[in-house]
């Protein structure tokens, strides 16, 4: 499944009859097992419904850092990165892409 921007946004946990989904590299995660986490009021709810690969990057919950933008990014930042991957690989099922 191919989901833009606009249509991730509206699995952010904000209806509790859809999932929860976040993107990573443009990978895009269902994080519903999560919802402790990802879901309204969760630690890391300002992930959700978006492409939180920067954040992720830089260990940050900053408005402006929550998007896919990997430019200037440091080589340790990059490394960072790829541990969250993982972990999201690990743990949460790839439901689809998010589109350019």
């Amino acid at each position: 499944m191919e989901l833009t921007a606009q249509q991730l946004k509206g699995f952010d946990g904000s209806d509790p009859s859809k999932p929860i989904y976040v993107a990573i590299r443009g990978t895009v995660y269902d994080v519903t097992s999560g919802k402790g986490f990802y879901g309204p009021g969760g630690p890391y709810a300002v992930f959700a419904g978006r492409e939180a690969s920067r954040a992720l990057a830089k260990m940050s919950k900053s408005e402006e850092d929550v998007c896919g933008n990997l430019d200037g990014l440091s080589n340790e930042e990059m490394g960072v990165l790829q541990d969250w991957e993982k972990k999201f690989q690990a743990k949460y099922p790839v439901v689809g892409r998010l589109a350019s």
